[in-house]
């Protein structure tokens, strides 16, 4: 058995989101007029941070938010209400933008979790302004976690894109690391894929092996997962092991280069910048580094 992973940047803190207030109208309308609720203010999947011994994000009171579609992200232990406002970054001295890849594992609990629920609500608002019945436009309901259809009433809800990512082990417990085509060459990392209709999560895992490096696994094992809203996807993280020898045949459409490393190979190739990890916002670099056994150097780290 593999224990669950126990840090993931992407998967922590988080609010109530008191999913019974979000057709109150009456309670919203009062919690946006109280000036101790806070606004986070999106633009583009970037908001505006304040760099100090741990960045923080910049919250707004309401009267200081700019125009913009508006969604409830709940409420904290002090009953503190929290929204995300979709418009332009207002200037702040001392504050820059920044977008989940940047921050999203160096934010503090609280702010990692708002800033990925406000990125990913803003990301889904942005691609579904019409209907996919009758094309008419749609406009936000449910304080944000709906959008209804002008024309024919029906209501549309945020959808998710599942993607397993797996880490693939040989019978020599080497770890298996791949590089898309589109990537910069010294980037690599473990494999991943969606999961198709009709498919579970492990024959997505074992299909996408097979499809992209020619292997077929086994011991598929679950170790977490974590939202990836760039735009739309929850990541699935997973263990597995191949007994098929070690030989690649990586499809070159998916793969332009895969290689096993043992664990002093990955460690001199990240020394010696032949290879570039997933930043730790990933699950990507959290699988790899319960591989290997502890953190690995950040030098090279893709930002």
């Amino acid at each position: 058995m593999h224990a669950p992973l126990e840090w993931l940047a992407l998967a922590r803190g988080g609010l109530d989101r008191v999913a019974d207030r979000r057709e109150d109208e009456r309670w919203l309308a009062g919690r946006w007029a109280d000036p101790a609720t806070r606004v986070l203010v999106v633009d583009r999947g970037r908001a505006l941070v304040r760099d100090g011994e741990r960045p923080e994000l910049i919250l707004l009171a309401p009267q200081a938010a700019p125009e913009g579609e508006r969604y409830l992200l709940g409420v904290d232990d002090e009953q503190t209400a929290y929204f995300a406002v979709c418009g332009p970054l207002p200037a702040i001295e001392g504050a820059r933008a920044a977008g989940l890849r940047g921050v999203g594992a160096v934010l503090g609990d609280r702010d990692s979790a708002l800033l990925t629920q406000a990125v990913a609500l803003a990301n889904w608002h942005a691609t579904h302004t019409h209907c996919p019945r009758c094309g008419a436009p749609t406009r936000p309901a449910r304080a944000g976690y709906a959008r209804v259809c002008s024309a024919d009433g029906s209501e549309h809800f945020p959808r998710l894109d599942p993607a397993v990512i797996m880490l693939v082990r040989d019978e020599h417990d080497r770890l298996l690391l791949g590089r898309a085509p589109a990537w910069p060459e010294p980037m690599m990392s473990v494999l991943a894929g969606f999961v198709e209709p009709g498919e579970s999560l492990e024959q997505a895992v074992a299909r996408e092996v097979r499809e992209e490096v020619g292997l077929a696994v086994g011991e598929i094992a679950y170790l977490g997962s974590q939202p990836w809203p760039l735009p739309q996807s929850l990541m699935l993280g997973f263990f597995c092991r191949t007994a098929d020898g070690g030989r690649l045949r990586p499809d070159p459409a998916e793969i332009a280069e895969a290689r096993w490393f043992t664990r002093p190979q990955l460690l001199r190739a990240l020394e010696e910048k032949e290879i570039m990890l997933p930043g730790r916002v990933s699950i990507a670099r959290q699988l790899i580094e319960r591989w290997y056994g502890g953190p690995l150097p950040d030098s090279w780290e893709h930002r």
